[in-house]
């Protein structure tokens, strides 16, 4: 593993805890009020340290994914690379694929879709072409 690696790695889990420690779970959602892809995450990964597999799907059914994402980009220069790009897309597709039905589900509570309790929004409000 190159030193590139380990610091890119490094760096997405120092911003990571960064934001938790400042209390800003998700970047995306505290700016547009609109849940990402990758929401609950977090949550289904605190759920597998506790052993709840099942509430773990349930926050985010492609919790599992990340650990082979990690492993492919750490692996990435000895997989063919068309392997590596056939994975990225299919990780991909199958996340737009899990965030285009949750936020269809209204009885999700997991991924949110309220612009106007993001950042943007509030921000929005102060300008003076606003009535």
């Amino acid at each position: 593993m190159k030193k590139q690696d380990l610091a890119a790695l490094a760096a997405v889990a120092a911003l990571y805890a960064a934001l938790h420690f400042l209390g800003v779970g998700c970047p995306i959602k505290a700016v547009t009020g609109v849940s990402c892809a990758g929401c609950g995450m977090t949550r289904a990964w605190m759920e597998v340290l506790a052993g709840n597999w099942a509430a773990a799907f349930a926050y985010h059914p492609l919790f599992w994914t990340i650990p082979l994402g990690v492993l492919v980009f750490l692996l990435r220069k000895k997989l063919p690379r068309r392997l590596v790009t056939v994975l990225a897309w299919t990780a991909g597709a199958a996340f737009l694929a899990v965030y285009a039905v949750r936020m269809a589900d209204p009885a999700d509570s997991v991924v949110v879709f309220a612009p106007e309790t993001g950042l943007l929004h509030h921000i929005l409000r102060l300008l003076p072409f606003r009535k």
